[in-house]
């Protein structure tokens, strides 16, 4: 059997480029046809350039959109006949799903974790209102194994049905797996079967996975959301998350669409390519960045490091909210920044602000004329300092609000 799942993951990287472009392309066609909330938005485009010139698609606005026209806000393009679900996540923010397979692509991801089919999957993913349980049934079936559809809770139900059924593999988090067998070294049960583990939902620091390591359990991670499926997955290299091949990713910098270059933390935009849920220029809130070159396991497609914080870095001080937006642009009345960051602290009960700006030019008139521009923008008064460009950390933060109240 073949070490990857097809053979677009050992793509030629023009190769894909093109595929992308042309896959972004229908995409908008298929949307502006069938997606009434994209309709009048969405042009033409004839590279990757014009795609980023497009405007975001932010969760914040699905919220909105979706009360105004339930359930979807009019991103939905599925034929009628065909909604087998409406499942609602926290906001809430209600997500279609239909009876197209694999419809969140979850197949690949389980198969770079060593699952094959014929395996049995212990699914520990929530079925209640989210899709996570569903996610992974989809892929499991397109990938031809079977599902224990355990869900959270009922520890001790969890480790009786493992050591009674011998699935071999483990989906959901790795808190929970942890729990799972903690209990049956308790209760001295064997759930020795399970070698491999997916884990999503939540960090998985070194420690946690040695510990399954030493357990005999192959531990990989991916990262998927509720709206676009799953958008990065680990393979047995463990060097980044590989981008899916059936999604285009961007990172830009937090609060705009400006595209950052390879290595530079911000915010991770998704286009997914699904013709019944069709997201373009999605902002996931969530930081990351590209790492270079591509995976030692000889899969060619551009990685990520991993989910690295959230980009909403939304701020109130002294009763007025500032927004990464507005520090983007401070920046851009100023050439001379290369970049900033706003530093909230809480001292001698009081909000202090200072503007952290990167640039070559450290003269007092710039730091002057950087002060009343935040003072138009940002209607506050802060204190500005220059400092050298790489100076500031890459981390993605445009707002760092560090107070703490004693």
């Amino acid at each position: 059997m073949s070490f990857f799942y097809d053979q677009l993951e050992t793509s030629d990287p023009e190769q894909r480029q093109t595929r992308l472009l042309q896959s972004i392309q229908q995409q908008l066609k298929l949307a502006r046809q069938k997606a009434p909330a994209y309709q009048n938005r969405l042009p033409d485009i004839e590279s990757l350039q014009d795609f980023a010139n497009l405007p975001l698609t932010r969760k914040s606005s699905l919220l909105e959109l979706q009360k105004d026209n339930p359930p979807f806000g009019g991103y939905s393009a599925i034929s009628a006949g065909r909604l087998t679900n409406i499942f609602a996540s926290p906001g809430p923010i209600y997500e279609p799903g239909s009876d197209r397979p694999d419809f969140w692509r979850f197949a690949r991801t389980l198969y770079a974790a060593g699952i094959r089919p014929g395996d049995l999957i212990h699914n520990c993913f929530s079925y209640h209102f989210t899709p996570a349980g569903a996610m992974v049934e989809s892929g499991a079936k397109a990938l031809g194994c079977a599902v224990i559809p355990a869900g959270v809770g009922q520890t001790e139900l969890q480790v009786q049905t493992i050591a009674d059924l011998r699935p071999q593999a483990y989906v959901g988090t790795p808190s929970f797996l942890k729990i799972i067998l903690e209990k049956a070294d308790e209760l001295g049960a064997d759930v020795s079967s399970i070698n491999k583990a997916l884990f999503g939902g939540e960090a998985l620091p070194p420690s946690i996975r040695s510990h399954f390591v030493e357990r005999g359990i192959r531990a990989q991670q991916c990262y998927a959301t509720a709206d676009l499926g799953v958008i990065a997955y680990e393979s047995s290299a463990q060097e980044g998350l590989i981008i899916d091949e059936g999604v285009y990713l961007e990172i830009v910098r937090p609060g705009t669409g400006e595209g950052l270059p390879d290595g530079e933390v911000g915010e991770v935009i998704v286009t997914n390519f699904n013709p019944d849920y069709p997201l373009i220029r999605f902002a996931t809130g969530d930081l990351s960045a590209i790492m270079e070159g591509s995976s030692p396991c000889g899969r060619t497609n551009t990685r990520i490091k991993g989910w690295m914080g959230r980009a909403d870095q939304t701020a109130k001080v002294r009763g007025m909210f500032i927004h990464p937006e507005q520090i983007d642009k401070v920046v851009k009345r100023h050439p001379e920044i290369s970049r900033a960051r706003l530093i909230i602290d809480w001292q001698n009960e009081a909000d202090q602000i200072k503007l952290l700006c990167e640039t070559d030019n450290g003269d007092e008139p710039l730091s002057a004329s950087i002060a009343d521009s935040f003072r138009n923008i940002c209607k506050l008064r802060c204190e500005v300092e220059l400092t050298h460009i790489g100076n500031l950390a890459n981390d993605g933060k445009v707002i760092d609000d560090i107070r703490q109240y004693d």
